[in-house]
């Protein structure tokens, strides 16, 4: 995979590689990568992946499970994530006819 003239690592979008669950049940973005030059678009690509949308899905669960969030709030959040990883999945096999 290339973007313009510069290669990407192997490790590019991969969310369990650039954004692992850490011990304490958290997420965190090791510091191998913090002087990548990638990082940010690679966050963002692996973010979006559908492993990254169930991350997102994490998100809501502990926002809801903490009180920041309502009832309504959490279901219209992971209603939107639903919808965005069928989307995801219906582009993938669209693409691989």
């Amino acid at each position: 995979m290339t973007e313009g003239n510069h290669r990407l690592p192997p490790c590019f979008g991969d969310l369990d590689t650039v954004f692992p669950m850490g011990t304490d049940g958290l997420r965190h973005t090791p510091k191998a990568c913090y002087p990548c030059e990638h990082k940010t678009l690679c966050l963002r690509s692996a973010w979006r992946s559908s492993k990254g949308l169930g991350a997102q899905e994490e998100f809501v669960d502990r926002a809801y499970t903490s009180g920041l969030i309502g009832f309504l709030e959490r279901w219209s959040k992971k209603k939107d994530l639903e919808r965005r990883r069928k989307n995801r999945q219906d582009d993938e096999n669209h693409s691989r006819r």
